[in-house]
C-alpha cells in the first residue's frame, strides 16, 4: 500500500505517538481493567479498545473528534482512523 492509498487523517501523521504508561488512564481512576490498549494520534493519550468494558477510547473520540489512534500493544504495528473506518498496517 503506498502512502496515497492511506486516508488524510493518517497521511498527516509524522511521528507517532506512544504510549507512556501500558495502561488506560481513565480505567485507572475506576479501578477497572482492560482488554487491550490504544494511543490516540493527535492528543497522545493512551486509553482502552471496543472489546474492554469501558470503551474508553471510542469515547475518546466521540467526545474530542481525534480521529487516528494506534495500538499501544507490543508487537502490534497498525493504525486505525474511526472517521473513515481505515486500517493500516506499518
Amino acid at each position: 500500500m503506498t502512502q496515497n492509498e492511506f486516508c488524510q487523517h493518517i497521511r498527516e501523521i509524522h511521528e507517532l505517538k506512544v504510549a507512556q504508561k501500558h495502561e488506560c488512564a481513565e480505567c485507572i481512576k475506576t479501578n477497572s481493567e482492560w482488554v487491550h490498549l490504544r494511543t490516540c494520534q493527535t492528543c497522545g493519550v493512551t486509553l482502552c479498545c471496543d472489546d474492554s468494558p469501558n470503551r474508553h477510547m471510542t469515547g475518546h473520540y466521540h467526545q474530542t473528534h481525534h480521529p487516528v489512534v494506534s495500538s499501544a500493544e507490543p508487537g502490534e504495528r497498525w493504525l486505525w482512523c474511526y472517521e473513515d473506518d481505515a486500517f493500516v498496517e506499518y
